[in-house]
């Protein structure tokens, strides 16, 4: 009743006239229900000219307009039954009608997940605090229930500052992973935003990699180390085939769920720190840049301490690196004199060592050190990619080819269970030495 023959230039009086000609036409009869849709009213030569329909419509002779995408049709449903319609303004008068076709005078509002009254997507009263997890620099996480689907999420509430306006951090992060569904990406369910906060809702995940390697101090099982690292090599690989960097890559952003699936988490804009090119005053940023990143993480997993602990400061935390991978030179790196920091003079020159000698249980897993090396380079250009890793021989017995769904979903791939002395009954199986004892994470 809403399209352009009723709501054309017609005065008021023609409009109406017209609604009652359809009311009375034979194609509708009086045993249907009646649903009157607000309409937007509009002045009609004046201000004061207001067009009503259906107001002149007698009694008797009201119908029930159902407006949908296929147009309508009276013979759809019974007279009999009972059918709840739907107006524009998510309200519904539902009239029951009886088998002598009189229609009840009780009229009821609908009531339905969308009534407002129902928690909604988008509101901050649809989830309900339970715990604080965590608290960061602009942000606090805390383990939260959804009262739309009963779920658990992970509430991360940033503050705003009214003088400052929503973080450009938190904005990135957002952005990000609206576009970004793939089983080792955390899943962002909804995004609130109130005066005070800019709630992000995340699927929530019970753990990360950092409480679980302090959970199982001395190194993990060298299997649950090959599925965590292939994980994280897939979530990369997804990231960096669309042009998006992580840069922020360590244990603590790296969830676990209880079956064993990692997800990458934080896209904020924290600056990679420990990457011997960013250290060096390089702002050439690519995606080598996470594969440091992940060399690092692998070797903790593995050896079960950091990579390159306690730096205190840049000239320290490069004398570390080059203690291992070598003092790098011109040949080695190509471009390296123009850099920033690099002042030759200032640096011991080392010759690189094999990685076993810094981090010896990489000898107890084969093509493990050959692997870590290819991640662990100073020159950028020469780390290996996420995607040429996860074809990377030391993956030769994990199925390929799962996609974006979980790698839990192909049969026999499974979390084992962790254990003090893992890394040693490998290590007895293997010719390159003696095991050695756990160390403290």
């Amino acid at each position: 009743l809403t399209g352009s023959r009723i709501s054309g230039g017609a005065s008021a009086e023609t409009k109406a006239r017209r609604v009652e000609t359809l009311a009375t036409h034979p194609l509708f009869s009086p045993n249907f229900q009646i649903c009157v849709t607000k309409m937007s009213t509009r002045s009609v030569q004046g201000s004061d000219s207001v067009i009503k329909p259906l107001d002149t419509i007698p009694e008797d002779k009201k119908v029930r307009v159902q407006r949908t995408q296929s147009g309508f049709d009276p013979f759809e449903k019974p007279a009999s039954q009972v059918k709840r319609v739907h107006s524009e303004n998510n309200a519904c008068i539902n009239a029951k009608t009886s088998s002598t076709g009189k229609e009840s005078p009780k009229l009821r509002r609908h009531s339905s997940p969308s009534s407002p009254t129902s928690p909604k997507f988008g509101k901050a009263d649809s989830y309900e605090k339970l715990e604080k997890l965590g608290e960061g620099s602009y942000a606090t996480v805390y383990k939260g229930k959804s009262k739309v689907n009963g779920k658990l999420v992970a509430l991360k509430v940033i503050r705003l500052q009214e003088e400052e306006g929503t973080p450009f951090t938190a904005i990135r992060e957002a952005s990000l992973l609206k576009g970004l569904k793939h089983s080792n990406i955390v899943l962002l369910h909804d995004i609130i935003h109130t005066k005070e906060t800019l709630t992000l809702v995340f699927e929530y995940v019970h753990t990360d990699l950092c409480q679980y390697m302090d959970k199982h101090p001395g190194g993990l099982h060298p299997d649950n180390v090959k599925l965590f690292l292939f994980q994280l090599l897939r979530g990369l690989s997804y990231i960096h085939q669309r042009y998006i960097l992580h840069r922020d890559l360590k244990p603590q952003n790296l969830l676990i769920s209880d079956t064993g699936e990692l997800k990458l988490a934080d896209f904020g804009l924290a600056r990679a720190k420990s990457v011997p090119n960013v250290l060096l005053g390089s702002t050439d940023y690519s995606t080598c840049l996470d594969m440091w990143g992940v060399g690092c993480i692998f070797i903790e997993m593995i050896q079960g301490v950091a990579a390159f602990p306690g730096m205190k400061d840049i000239q320290d935390q490069l004398e570390r690196i080059f203690l291992v991978l070598g003092t790098p030179s011109e040949d080695s790196w190509p471009g390296v004199n123009s850099l920033p920091h690099f002042k030759p003079d200032r640096f011991t020159v080392y010759s690189a060592k094999k990685l076993r000698q810094a981090w010896n249980k990489l000898g107890y897993v084969d093509h493990a050190e050959e692997l870590a090396s290819r991640f662990l380079q100073c020159f950028p250009k020469n780390r290996l990619s996420a995607q040429a890793a996860l074809h990377h021989e030391y993956f030769s017995n994990l199925p390929r080819g799962s996609g974006m769904s979980s790698i839990f979903t192909v049969p026999n791939v499974k979390l084992q269970t962790e254990s003090g002395d893992s890394i040693q009954v490998c290590a007895r199986r293997n010719s390159h030495g003696k095991a050695p004892s756990g160390t403290k994470h």
